[in-house]
């Protein structure tokens, strides 16, 4: 028996109240079809391992939103909205193709149930939730983590035999073995050594392409997280368009995590300010830490950090940056007519 009451349907959240004919199943429908440019080319250059740790990620994922929905008595299955399958999918693609099965078993089940089920389900959960994953991971396993493979026919130009086999993460390589404009460009379409979002920046465009012509997402923030990158990077070289350890800046743009961040995460609806305003202030935030983390601290990546710190900020620019009320621009107009 329902125990909805009047009480309960007359109960509405604080504003604004955004309203779309789109339901959450295509939305991340679009999603998932904006990522199979990249999941291609991830599984055309490391093979099987790349599919067996997508397929698991996605099945583990799916899995663990459905015990947990048993488990906390939930009366609404949420599978079909397909929002596990798009956890599961972005974790797979955020790790490195080494990591072993039941470590990104783990990571999916930390990403569903303690990131997203644990706070009330999709659009409660305060940070994103495959990063989340992730981060899990990278604290539990930082070995494993970063550790990258490099395949034959996609080892960049320099590296010897040994690199062929086992490296550090790709901008660690890069600033080891510099490349020419031509190779930066090859590496754009197609590489190796890094994790499995990580192979083709020319695949990430072209999905962003696609949600952007879906408008599934917005332009803004991913803007303002590059151009808050390119900025900052600069403001904090001295050198220009290379850092510390000699990494050019279109390798920082493309050979790490930021395309993938910038487009498939900083975007997430719940976990991003809901005005404009906000939004460039939250993809601003991101630029900046992912910089300050790639030049002062002691992980060369930071993406996945940057993001999940400016997460925890999107209640207080939200709480800040409110757009006005309904009264408030009729009383504006009102006051423009009398003075006019």
């Amino acid at each position: 028996m329902s125990t909805t009451t009047k009480q309960d349907l007359l109960s509405v959240g604080s504003s604004p109240h955004i309203h779309s004919q789109l339901k959450p199943a295509q939305l991340m429908g679009d999603v998932i079809i904006a990522l199979f440019p990249v999941t291609g080319a991830a599984i055309y250059i490391y093979g099987w391992p790349a599919v067996w740790l997508i397929a698991v990620s996605v099945i583990s994922a799916v899995l663990s939103e459905f015990v947990s929905n048993r488990l906390l008595r939930r009366k609404r299955e949420t599978i079909g909205d397909l929002s596990a399958v798009v956890t599961g999918l972005l974790l797979a693609l955020s790790v490195s193709p080494t990591v072993p099965i039941w470590a990104i078993i783990i990571g999916a089940m930390f990403a569903i149930v303690i990131t997203k089920q644990l706070f009330g389900g999709m659009g409660h959960n305060f940070v994103n939730p495959a990063l989340a994953g992730r981060a899990f991971m990278m604290a539990s396993w930082p070995a494993l983590m970063t550790t990258f493979r490099f395949v034959s026919g996609f080892v960049p130009a320099g590296a010897t035999a040994v690199d062929a086999v086992t490296s550090a993460t790709r901008l660690t390589q890069i600033a080891q073995h510099p490349h020419t404009p031509l190779e930066n460009w090859q590496q754009f379409l197609l590489t190796s050594g890094g994790c499995l979002g990580e192979v083709s920046g020319a695949a990430l465009i072209l999905g962003a392409i696609w949600l952007l012509a879906r408008r599934v997402i917005k332009l803004d923030t991913p803007l303002a997280y590059i151009l808050s990158f390119v900025i900052f990077t600069f403001a904090f070289s001295p050198t220009g368009f290379f850092n510390a350890q000699g990494v050019h800046l279109i390798d920082e743009l493309i050979s790490g995590g930021l395309l993938l961040g910038a487009f498939y995460m900083v975007t997430d609806y719940t976990t991003s300010p809901m005005t404009t305003t906000g939004r460039l202030i939250f993809g601003a935030m991101c630029g900046l830490i992912t910089v300050t983390i790639r030049r002062f601290g002691g992980y060369p990546e930071g993406v996945s950090y940057a993001i999940l710190i400016s997460n925890l900020f999107v209640p207080l620019i939200d709480r800040t940056i409110k757009p006005p009320s309904f009264a408030t621009l009729k009383t504006r107009k009102q006051k423009g007519a009398e003075n006019g």
